[in-house]
Order: C-alpha cells, then sequence, then structure tokens
C-alpha cells in the first residue's frame, strides 16, 4: 500500500492548503502567501456555511478560490507542478504554520481578497483592510 491511501484528515488539510496557496498566489512574495493562509483559517473560524467546513472545505468550496475550479486556467496548473517545485515547499511551510496556530494574521481578520489589479463589484466603495503583495483584504464587517 502506498502511503497516500493512509493519509489523516490533518495532512489532507495541509496539503490541501498548500495547494490552495499556491495556485493563488505561487508567485507573490511569502508575506502574500502568509495572509492568504490567514484568511483561510479567518473563513474555517467563522464557519459561514457557503465557504465550507473545515480547512479542506473552505479551499475547495464552489467559487471561492479560482484554483480548484475545474474552469479555470489555474486549475490545470495545479495538476502539472513540477518535482521539487520551491514555491510549494515554501507554501507548505507556511500551511503548516496555520494549522498549528503559529502564523499572524497581517490581513486583521480578513474573510475576502481580491487581485490588486482588479476590482470585483461586492469591493466596490469598500475599505481594504489590507494590501499585501498586490493581494488586496476585507474583513466581513466592512463588506455590510
Amino acid at each position: 500500500m502506498s502511503a497516500a491511501m493512509h493519509v489523516g484528515p490533518r495532512e489532507a488539510a495541509a496539503e490541501t492548503l498548500a495547494l490552495t496557496l499556491w495556485g493563488e498566489a505561487a508567485e507573490r512574495p511569502v508575506r502574500a502567501i502568509e495572509a492568504l493562509a490567514a484568511l483561510v483559517m479567518n473563513r474555517e473560524r467563522v464557519g459561514v456555511p457557503h465557504w465550507g467546513n473545515g480547512v479542506v472545505g473552505v479551499c475547495r468550496a464552489p467559487f471561492q478560490f479560482p484554483c480548484w475550479n475545474r474552469n479555470h486556467p489555474r486549475h490545470a496548473r495545479l495538476r502539472d507542478i513540477p518535482v521539487g517545485d520551491a514555491a510549494l515547499a515554501i507554501c507548505r511551510r507556511i500551511a503548516a504554520r496555520a494549522l498549528a496556530g503559529a502564523l499572524p494574521d497581517p490581513t486583521g481578520g480578513a474573510t475576502h481578497f481580491h487581485d490588486a489589479l482588479a476590482l470585483p463589484g461586492w469591493a466596490l466603495g469598500r475599505p481594504a483592510a489590507a494590501e499585501i503583495g498586490r493581494l488586496c483584504f476585507y474583513r466581513a464587517e466592512d463588506l455590510t
């Protein structure tokens, strides 16, 4: 039997979070990847049903992180990560820290984000809590 058949929930959460970070922010500075990990943990903590349950559910919830949408170009990239990819190694370390509760939250509790080069309708007129590595972060209470 392969080791992959014995992956527990904690390992699955760590790998799913790492892949989400890689798919959404691998080319960004480490601080942006950390901020995105904090956002996932904030969503998991807040527990809004359409965000999914647990870290895996939050990462894989429909229409939340484009890298998991089968029709998005980022999804294809997840299947072709080069062996030994340095960015994935960084994402795995950040995911482990986030899951261990050892990652500070530079977003101030953000639960929403977008690329700084885009402005989705939901963000119009709303103050960003932080902009880190060309990602804009928003707290849920600032969106109402």
